[in-house]
């Protein structure tokens, strides 16, 4: 299983959020977010930041980086990297069973991710066999989206989806977030869809709407 940076909750362990980092990042990356959502001391909530493995990365010239697969280009028709994003899932797949093993609900899991990341969850929650919380993909895009019909789960058809992207993102420019909204809200799905004028980052009026969108899909009282 991949080593994660956890962050564990004050109380009983509840709900788990397992979010995964962007290209060339770690585990570390989001763990300051944390006490920035504004949920509750007694949420019950685990968070789980895993680490990508290391592997060249065909966009940066082969430089070894941490990735959850190859990118070739940033090109939406360019070949996509099938074998590493399958392979990523099936990493996510064992931090799942880990916290079932921890007696955790599948309902009370959610799965996150920023730009790389992001892609991952979202890839990896619509094909998961059980019911999920929700998902969550900040700045990214659906990768295999031509597969989603043939591949998607019948318990995750009406998972929640919640995307925020930045208006003035130069790497992935929101319309790739755009058109993968519109793919998954053709394909039935609800997406809660949020635009903030920044460039490949995160926001603090963004992580608020977070904390809020999480409080709502894991049923947490507060304000």
């Amino acid at each position: 299983m991949l080593e994660s940076v956890v962050v564990e909750p004050r109380g009983a362990h509840r709900a788990s959020i397992i979010w995964l980092h962007g290209l060339g990042a770690d585990g570390h990356d989001f763990q300051p977010v944390v006490p920035e959502l504004g949920l509750p001391a007694d949420a019950g909530v685990r968070f789980i930041f895993p680490h990508a493995p290391v592997r060249p990365v065909t966009l940066n010239n082969g430089m070894a980086m941490r990735a959850w697969y190859d990118i070739a280009s940033l090109d939406v028709s360019a070949r996509e990297d099938a074998e590493g994003i399958e392979a990523s899932r099936s990493e996510v797949e064992t931090l799942i069973a880990a916290e079932r093993e921890a007696g955790i609900p599948a309902g009370a899991i959610v799965l996150a991710g920023f730009s790389q990341g992001g892609a991952i969850a979202l890839h990896a929650a619509l094909r998961h066999p059980e019911r999920l919380a929700g998902v969550m993909g900040l700045s990214t895009y659906l990768p295999l989206r031509d597969r989603l019909a043939g591949e998607v789960s019948g318990a995750n058809r009406d998972l929640p989806v919640f995307m925020a992207h930045g208006s003035l993102d130069p790497m992935l420019p929101q319309q790739l977030g755009e058109m993968s909204r519109d793919h998954l809200q053709a394909a039935g799905y609800t997406v809660a869809w949020h635009s903030y004028p920044m460039q490949h980052q995160v926001c603090l009026e963004e992580i608020r709407t977070i904390g809020a969108w999480l409080r709502g899909v894991l049923s947490i009282a507060g304000n």
